[in-house]
């Protein structure tokens, strides 16, 4: 099992933006196969991405993409099996219910600053008509296939803004909710190499928990270990270790971001506030340790808890 198949047609609302531009080339290179946009006021129009590998990695191509008015368009020419959202926060409600009543089974919402109550009104929705949503305020997720040389990278789908050339091919699984920290990861264990890594969002509600994501991850054949990358605030890290304790197969390792953050304090992501000792990160450490996760102090540390796990793999 896997967040999406691989060459699994993916649709790009706000592509016409500069960050929906900048972003859909930088997929495109990563092999995930785009094959539209969405603007209302465009459709009909095309983009052209230049110097996109060839599907058997051997020279690089221009790639035309054309433009749809609305996601219905867009499924019924495509079958688009995912969207990745880059829309200002005002217009992410629209877009997110458009894509769900296109029936769309992965939304990836990277827009930040997006309202509460949106977000709510729209996890809702997705989950009464069976669709994903990852995030928001994420930097998305991927699935790795095999290495690319050629174009200094790995090859796989990407949905969203994870850069694809810090990282190697492998056999890790990550559940974040730091994009920072999550590039950090995966550049650290680049080593090792990953198969998927998704991240979640640091918003208060979110369309995909890290249970969630791991529970996905921990039924994939390709993944023999994972690391969890946690922040203060709620409660999140405490029921997924739980979980874990009774239903994780693999391996797992993490690491809780906010160690010196004070009391009370919001700190960076909308959801990480600490209130009464409950989201602190020593108190998410030592309910992660109670239940077996092996928790670093800083990054470095984390992944060097990853690599004693997987020498003796």
């Amino acid at each position: 099992m896997s967040f999406i198949n691989p060459n699994a047609p993916v649709i790009v609302q706000g592509m016409t933006g500069h960050q929906g531009m900048t972003h859909t080339a930088r997929m495109l290179k990563a092999g995930t196969n785009i094959v539209g946009g969405v603007n209302p006021r465009k459709g009909g129009q095309t983009l052209t991405f230049d110097d996109i590998p060839d599907a058997d990695g051997l020279g690089t191509k221009s790639r035309e993409v054309p433009i749809y008015a609305t996601c219905s368009q867009a499924k019924e020419a495509t079958n688009a099996q995912a969207s990745v959202i880059f829309v200002p926060p005002r217009f992410a409600k629209s877009a997110m219910v458009e894509a769900i009543e296109a029936r769309i089974p992965l939304i990836v919402v990277i827009t930040e600053g997006i309202p509460v109550a949106d977000t709510a009104y729209c996890v809702a929705l997705a989950q009464k008509q069976g669709i994903r949503i990852v995030g928001p305020n994420c930097p998305g997720l991927c699935t790795y296939t095999s290495h690319d040389e050629q174009n200094s990278g790995i090859r796989g789908v990407n949905l969203g803004i994870i850069p694809d050339d810090i990282v190697g091919y492998g056999s890790l699984g990550l559940v974040s909710k730091s994009g920072t920290l999550t590039y950090q990861l995966m550049s650290e264990l680049s080593d090792y190499g990953f198969a998927a890594a998704i991240g979640v969002g640091g918003d208060p509600i979110v369309g995909t928990t890290q249970q969630e994501a791991l529970e996905i991850l921990n039924d994939d054949p390709r993944v023999k270990a994972c690391v969890i990358i946690g922040e203060i605030g709620g409660s999140a890290e405490q029921e997924l270790a739980l979980w874990a304790k009774d239903h994780m197969t693999k391996p797992v390792v993490a690491y809780i971001a906010g160690y010196s953050a004070p009391e009370g304090k919001q700190m960076g992501h909308a959801g990480a506030i600490v209130s009464g000792g409950s989201g602190t990160a020593q108190g998410k450490k030592e309910a992660l340790e109670k239940c077996g996760i092996k928790v670093g102090r800083n990054p470095s540390e984390t992944a060097q808890l990853m690599r004693e796990i997987m020498e003796t793999l």
